[in-house]
């Protein structure tokens, strides 16, 4: 039996890629902090297919202890695809920022992504049909005044996937790497980033989507032969793309 892992799948893109991945019949394996939403996606799930098998999996993947836990108590299944969904944002100058809150975001951004695609990429560089996806931003491609840090998370984030997919095209491998940059996403996103209780999208941003369309951007994404899957700043248009950072490869 095959699993779709999703990190994050407590609420917003995570919570509604899992949704749309049981739609096309696929067991899943969902890992998040608050084991109560993910009680409750599970239950959405079986309405959508009583079939499907869906593991809990709660976790703080901030610590990099716990992300090493994880992978160790995921190497028990059948993996066929990992999506990296879990992290945050922050708004503030550099200056201003908390750095309490900035260390947290750089371990769950950057480092949990990191360890997760590394052993995923080790395990599965050549399982025929398995994908890795990892979640940046158009804050990945696009530097914001005022969230100059989270931006650079999602920098590396879409530096390091896109760098991945090159390596393993040029090694031949089955396994594909691809990321996903979303403008602004109706989700819990801008309240943590302001350390808001509520933030209402609609009236206060002229465009946006909802976590439902950006999860099926994704499976557009999956279902493509490209690395890069990025809404448009302007437009909010969805596109799909070869790798946009230069590439040099490097032999020994």
């Amino acid at each position: 039996m095959k699993y779709t892992v999703i990190t994050g799948a407590s609420s917003g893109i995570g919570y509604e890629t899992a949704l749309a991945f049981a739609e096309r019949g696929k067991n899943l394996i969902v890992a998040a902090r608050r084991q109560e939403e993910l009680e409750k996606l599970k239950s959405e799930v079986q309405n959508i297919n009583p079939d499907l098998e869906v593991i809990i999996k709660t976790v703080d993947l901030a610590d990099p202890e716990n992300v090493h836990r994880l992978y160790e108590e995921l190497s028990s299944y059948e993996l066929e695809t990992l999506i990296n969904n879990a992290g945050f944002g922050n708004f503030d100058s550099v200056g201003e920022q908390n750095l309490n809150k900035i260390q947290t975001m750089l371990h769950l951004n950057i480092e949990a992504l990191t360890i997760l695609s590394t052993k995923f990429a080790a395990g599965h560089e050549n399982t025929e049909g398995a994908q890795l996806i990892n979640i940046s931003s158009g804050g990945g491609y696009t530097i914001v005044g005022n969230a100059v840090t989270y931006c650079a998370t999602k920098f590396y984030v879409s530096a390091f996937t896109e760098g991945l997919a090159q390596e393993l095209k040029g090694k031949g491998s089955k396994l594909k790497a691809k990321v996903l940059a979303p403008a602004a996403t109706e989700t819990e996103f801008a309240q943590r980033s302001m350390d808001m209780e509520h933030f209402e999208y609609s009236g206060n941003l002229p465009k946006f989507h909802t976590a439902k369309e950006m999860a099926h951007f994704l499976l557009d994404l999956y279902d493509s032969d490209k690395v890069v899957g990025i809404v448009d700043g302007e437009t909010y248009e969805f596109q799909l793309k070869d790798p946009i950072y230069p590439y040099v490869s490097r032999t020994r």
